[in-house]
């Protein structure tokens, strides 16, 4: 079994606000600790991926504020206090200062961070 804490997971973004920990915690499952700040918009970083959005599944817990999610077929609201589902296929928006947890495929996850590091 592994844990950790998100001031124990190394930071992989950092910009603007925006603070994206991740590390894995087990053979292909990762942990993301994500801090965005109202206004955020990661579309743009998203550029070059397929239909430009995000193309790694997340499961997680919104611990504070809302997120608008936008995707090829519409957009939803994820808020505090909400557990979420996003298929590949996504990109946040800020709505408010907001951080979440999540879990995701290291390998798709990977992918996506290496992505927008070259944006960078």
């Amino acid at each position: 079994m592994t844990a950790t804490t998100r001031d124990d997971t190394p930071v992989v973004i950092e910009g603007g606000g925006v603070e994206f920990r991740t590390q894995a915690i087990g053979e292909d499952l990762s942990v993301a600790f994500v801090r965005f700040p109202q206004g955020a918009d990661m579309r743009p970083a998203l550029t070059g991926l397929p239909d430009g959005l995000c193309a790694c599944p997340h499961w997680g817990y919104m611990l504070k504020g809302r997120l608008k999610m936008v995707t090829k077929d519409g957009e939803d609201i994820y808020e505090a206090g909400q557990a979420f589902y996003w298929p590949p296929g996504h990109a946040p928006v800020a709505l408010e200062d907001c951080e979440y947890v999540d879990f995701s495929p290291t390998e798709a996850l990977t992918t996506v961070i290496d992505h927008i590091k070259a944006q960078g």
